[in-house]
């Protein structure tokens, strides 16, 4: 397994252990503001086999985000493939979600750029994108922080017709 490490977070594979964790995380109604919902223990588990899973399928997914001054379970992030319908689809997301108690420390920024970094040496493409709510301020500064340029705005397909959370943005790097 890949191990990515940076001055404060280690990006590793996923442990049983880190479910607890995963699932408080996504059912934390901040964290999961600008999704349609939190998570139920049930969708967690769903998600959480799904990015174990992508890594057997596709050698990249998304990684366990662990502080190395005490091992703690951050968040994750690291890349998935997308395909809803957009014409920008199918692609491949850099993509980060950390536990509230995390947020303000740079933690998602550390650890997107050193996805994009491994990605770029090591992953077999070259464009990768990330997209979130236009209302998704801090998202949307992780992603200029990590280099990406905005590409435009768009209405994401999965979110019902006059939501709040209906448009997007969408940012783009090349590697």
């Amino acid at each position: 397994m890949v191990y990515i490490e940076t001055p404060r977070l280690i990006l590793r594979d996923w442990k049983e252990e880190d479910f607890i964790p995963f699932a408080e995380m996504n059912g934390n109604p901040s964290v999961m503001e600008f999704f349609l919902h939190p998570l139920s223990g049930e969708e967690s588990r769903n998600l959480f086999d799904t990015v174990r899973n992508e890594f057997l399928q596709y050698g990249y997914g998304g990684y366990a985000i662990e502080q190395k001054s005490d091992g703690a379970f951050v968040g994750f992030t690291g890349f998935h493939n997308f395909m809803f319908d957009v014409d920008f689809a199918p692609g491949i997301e850099i993509l980060w979600r950390l536990r509230q108690e995390y947020w303000g420390r740079g933690y998602a920024t550390e650890a997107a750029k050193s996805c994009l970094a491994y990605a770029k040496e090591n992953l077999p493409f070259s464009m990768v994108r990330a997209f979130t709510s236009l209302t998704n301020k801090r998202s949307q500064r992780v992603m200029q922080k990590i280099g990406m340029e905005f590409e435009k705005n768009f209405m994401h397909p999965a979110v019902p017709d006059g939501h709040l959370l209906k448009e997007h943005v969408l940012y783009k790097i090349q590697l």
